[in-house]
């Protein structure tokens, strides 16, 4: 039986289909960086074997699902590749395993990990689903009937992907180390969309995504009278939202969530009108969307005395608004601090007017230094040329973070999608000091 070797297992899609192809009863083994990754503890508990980095881990037999991250030169694929092992990319082979369901591709700038989540545990709750989510979650059923996945558009990755049907929540100008500007961006997601085959589900109210042609049906939702499904009479409260939907003008269910801001409503709208268009028990939806509980590093919170922390892997301007509104409406007394680690030299360069922006949004703001990639590690400016923009922000170092206890009764967001999280341990290590 083959064994599949994951070079850069670690990673959050990477992770992800190990965990589905292990749950399969495939046989799955893994390499990466020795340094603690928040995916790591999934494929741990599963009892998926995960090696340091060298050549003498591939072996004959074996099939190796290699990264994206990870170039030819990488010397378990050079390896791979002397023993004549077929090296699959990452892309590549999800795109062949799909084939074999009725596959959801759900992508966008922004919410597709979120939507994933929410997706998949509406529809294991009808049909056997399996899931790759992008936070590193993977699930795999023997008898699934629909395979539910987050398609990222970076490089142009997710035209390897033919889904039966794609949730694309928003089009906005991102990743600009690749694409030129939105226009660019656009043109990714159009080229996407004519390779769906049996229907979209699309955000009305994003202009860029009215635009969208495809040959299959396009359908429609958000607040917009415009739209096919319509959420209408919204109630927020500190304990969720509560919301009417109507399909094409007509009312169709009311629908709650425990979840807080308006990007979640979206979301909860491209579940709704997919699983209406499977013909799934509205019932059924209504139950789970209640039971959701979230996905890793999307507003993720914990009390810690007087203070709530929330971790959050956001790193766009667009995405820290969206935060924000979520925080004031759940903790509409307290006071927002927020913790940021811009992400890329060439993102924080290319927003940072948007950033300042919306981190204005925030009562207090903290800067980290800015986390660079494997692609770029330094730049042309630095943090400083943020905190600038800001008033009242501060640096803030890892040594240092003793400096937030003194904002009692407060919402502190740690925000980032590099190391952030080493900030919020240290903090975490302050308090029981």
């Amino acid at each position: 039986m083959t064994i599949y070797h994951f070079v850069g297992i670690k990673g959050s899609g990477m992770s992800a289909l190990a965990q589905i192809l292990h749950d399969m009863k495939f046989e799955v083994q893994g390499s990466d960086y020795e340094k603690h990754f928040f995916t790591q503890m999934a494929l741990e508990q599963s009892g998926i074997k995960i090696l340091p980095f060298q050549k003498e881990n591939i072996k004959p037999g074996m099939t190796i699902i290699a990264g994206n991250a990870f170039p030819d030169s990488h010397e378990e694929i050079q390896e791979a590749m002397e023993l004549g092992l077929p090296v699959i990319r990452y892309h590549r082979f999800l795109g062949d395993f799909l084939k074999k369901f009725t596959s959801v591709a759900v992508t966008g700038a922004h919410g597709k990990t979120s939507t994933t989540g929410l997706l998949a545990h509406v529809m294991k709750g009808a049909k056997p689903t399996s899931f790759l989510i992008g936070d590193g979650t993977g699930s795999g059923d023997e008898n699934a009937e629909f395979f539910i996945f987050e398609a990222c558009e970076y490089r142009r990755h997710f035209l390897s992907y033919f889904p039966d049907y794609a949730i694309m929540t928003n089009i906005d100008f991102d990743h600009p180390d690749y694409f030129a500007n939105i226009d660019d961006v656009f043109s990714a997601f159009q080229e996407m969309a004519w390779q769906v085959n049996k229907g979209i589900f699309a955000c009305g109210d994003d202009e860029q995504l009215q635009r969208i042609q495809a040959k299959v049906p396009v359908v429609f939702y958000g607040f917009g009278e415009e739209n096919d499904f319509q959420a209408r009479n919204i109630i927020k409260t500190t304990e969720g939202t509560t919301f009417d939907v109507f399909v094409r003008n007509t009312f169709f269910e009311t629908f709650s969530i425990p979840a807080f801001g308006d990007h979640n409503i979206l979301n909860s709208l491209a579940v709704i009108a997919l699983c209406q268009y499977e013909e799934i028990d509205a019932h059924i939806v209504q139950d789970y969307l209640k039971s959701f509980s979230g996905v890793k590093r999307r507003f993720t919170e914990k009390q810690a005395g007087t203070q709530i922390i929330i971790d959050d892997y956001a790193h766009h301007p667009t995405e820290i608004k969206a935060t924000i509104d979520a925080a004031r409406q759940k903790y509409p007394e307290r006071e927002i601090i927020f913790v940021f680690q811009p992400h890329t030299f060439t993102r924080t360069q290319a927003f940072l007017d948007d950033f300042a922006e919306s981190l204005n949004l925030a009562d207090k703001v903290y800067l980290c230094e800015i986390f660079g990639s494997a692609r770029e590690n330094h730049g042309k400016l630095s943090i400083e040329d943020l905190i600038e923009k800001i008033p009242g922000a501060e640096k803030l170092i890892e040594e240092e973070t003793a400096v937030l206890k003194s904002h009692e009764n407060s919402v502190i967001i740690f925000m980032g999608a590099g190391d952030i999280q080493k900030f919020q341990e240290a903090y975490e290590s302050q308090l029981l000091l």
